[in-house]
């Protein structure tokens, strides 16, 4: 306890310096405890205004923030719901204090799920994906590119089977190894996606990404915008169905693909992005969601052989390690239950998309 209170004054002590960069007289910080990666605080001021002030987690640099900046322009000009960045007394995006990078932004009412719940949450999701992209379509501008492409299910296999052999004597190394070849297993078994353009998409739209209203299942605007990125969209369409199909949520060992969930995700979408996706689009949009399942589960195996995470459940797993792989094994369930109705789910999408 003491050694929380202590880093809870090293975080208050610096968001109050940060503060004094930007035109708000701060009365209350209060941290939001639910997102993985960067530190966020709601900030009240005395005046009644309200905004998030974020330091950056250090795979991220400063590049993010012009990517940030120009695209919710972009979205606002567009009629989008949409965080925007605020600028410092002297016109910043962002300001450096010690070792962290710290950077202010517009608040939005409205709650975050860990999960769907029902078909009418991921309906929603998928209308306002649907818009996001259609948004984008005529962006232009150059982004600031800050990390390769997240989305290599080859590359991720290599690491882990690198990671097998360089820690074999792990506790974990035996039901890794049976769980990597399993995966393997389930991937020959299924075709690949086509090959499709690059668009400009979210780039992480899992669930809690979508800010719904705070009082109705209504998704308002998309959230944590750091990994904006060009790519086929197929995969961030999987990366979406991959979360909004499992109603267990991703810390469950045992997960499905909800072919119910899928259906109003998919019908959502299609209402704001049916007159932009291109035939090879929408064939690939089943095979990326399996290979999106396969690619999770090689990374958390990967982790797990690593003991790395972001964050983890102490009062539920040992270590990072056991939390990784519980997250693993759900993904490969997710995948087994999705290849079991995988015919059903691509003839949801022709009939739905075509």
């Amino acid at each position: 306890m003491a050694d929380s209170a202590e880093h809870d004054n090293e975080w208050q002590a610096a968001a109050t310096t940060v503060l004094k960069h930007y035109e708000i007289d701060p009365f209350e910080l209060k941290r939001i405890t639910q997102g993985l990666v960067n530190l966020t605080l709601e900030i009240s001021g005395r005046d009644g205004t309200r905004c998030i002030l974020q330091r950056l987690h250090p795979v991220f640099d400063q590049s993010v923030n012009h990517n940030i900046d120009v695209v919710t322009i972009h979205l606002a000009d567009k009629g989008m719901i949409t965080p925007q960045l605020l600028r410092t007394r002297s016109g910043d995006l962002c300001v450096e204090h010690g070792d962290g990078i710290w950077r202010l932004l517009s608040f939005i009412e409205g709650r975050t799920l860990n999960r769907v719940e029902h078909s009418g949450q991921a309906g929603e999701a998928g209308s306002l994906l649907g818009r996001f992209h259609a948004s984008l379509l005529d962006f232009d501008e150059a982004l600031h590119v800050t990390r390769p492409p997240i989305h290599d299910l080859q590359r991720h296999f290599a690491r882990l089977r690198a990671l097998l052999v360089d820690h074999a004597d792990h506790r974990l190394h035996g039901v890794v190894s049976d769980l990597a070849a399993h995966l393997e297993r389930l991937h020959l078994d299924h075709r690949a996606p086509p090959a499709c353009d690059p668009r400009l998409v979210h780039g992480d739209p899992k669930i809690s990404n979508i800010l719904f209203a705070a009082d109705e299942d209504v998704a308002r605007c998309m959230i944590d915008l750091d990994t904006l990125t060009r790519m086929p969209l197929a995969l961030e369409l999987g990366d979406a169905f991959r979360s909004w199909c499992n109603p267990l949520g991703e810390d469950h060992s045992e997960a499905i693909f909800d072919l119910g969930l899928f259906e109003a995700a998919l019908e959502g979408y299609s209402k704001e992005a049916r007159n932009f996706l291109t035939p090879d689009e929408i064939s690939a949009i089943m095979p990326a969601t399996f290979e999106i399942h396969l690619e999770l589960a090689s990374r958390f195996l990967a982790d797990a052989m690593e003991e790395t995470y972001f964050a983890w459940d102490a009062t539920r797993y040992a270590s990072r390690g056991e939390n990784n792989l519980a997250r693993a094994r759900g993904q490969l369930s997710a995948a087994r239950s999705l290849a079991r109705k995988f015919a059903a789910a691509e003839r949801l999408t022709s009939q739905i998309l075509n």
